[in-house]
């Protein structure tokens, strides 16, 4: 590991705003951040850049980046910290094991912006809107909680639109190049270190909000013990 990557795990340990793989911590969020304000997760969050600016601009939300890179996390975690948001915390784990970590019904919306794509078809079952992942966000989201996707990826994009099918999701908002649409307001204009790069590069945005199906989503049974391998931007 790299001098500058163990300086921030070391860091992170002391951070107040950030529990890595903590226990007991399943229906007590409320607790933790002191208040009773709906609850967003930020999956695959990197350097939080969300998290931290949903915070600012919703000081009557909680928003929780997750990700197993404290590395990257630090950088949110910091920023969060120096401007005294305590609407804003983050969660070390797994995204895999995102069900030990909330009661049914503690979560209120999802945010996944830029998650790898696994492009190779054996490895579709890492992407965040596979069936599998739909499952563990079914255990811990409110009834008609939304899902949102941000991507780059039309492969990410096309395949989370036949996942939404096949498991009886409703789409609330479908937008293809959200930025040529002049549909990139409000939460869609937060633009991470990443999404940059990829705007300059003349990358097509899309975005997708979708909720779950009341009815629980089924999983093949070879997808039900695998560790997830989750990765983003």
């Amino acid at each position: 590991m790299g001098h500058k990557k163990l300086i921030r795990f070391n860091a992170i340990n002391n951070f107040s705003n950030v529990l890595q793989k903590p226990e007991g911590m399943k229906g007590k969020w409320h607790e933790h951040f002191k208040n009773n304000n709906p609850i967003t997760l930020e999956l695959a969050c990197g350097k939080g850049e969300y998290s931290v600016n949903l915070g600012r601009e919703h000081k009557d939300r909680n928003f929780i980046g997750v990700d197993i890179k404290g590395n990257r996390i630090y950088n949110g975690a910091k920023i969060a910290l120096t401007e005294g948001l305590t609407n804003v915390g983050f969660l070390r784990i797994h995204i895999g094991q995102i069900d030990q970590q909330f009661a049914p019904g503690e979560v209120d919306e999802i945010w996944i912006i830029f998650p790898d794509p696994f492009l190779r078809e054996s490895r579709s079952k890492n992407r965040l809107t596979h069936a599998r992942f739909l499952n563990l966000y079914q255990q811990i989201m409110k009834p008609g909680g939304r899902v949102n996707l941000k991507t780059d990826s039309k492969e990410l994009y096309d395949f989370t639109l036949e996942s939404i099918a096949e498991n009886n999701c409703t789409i609330h908002e479908n937008l293809v190049d959200i930025y040529g649409t002049g549909k990139a307001v409000g939460p869609l204009a937060i633009q991470t270190f990443y999404e940059k790069m990829h705007l300059a590069e003349g990358r097509t945005i899309y975005f997708i909000s979708f909720s779950l199906p009341a009815e629980p989503i089924s999983i093949p049974k070879r997808f039900e013990k695998d560790e997830p391998a989750e990765g983003g931007d």
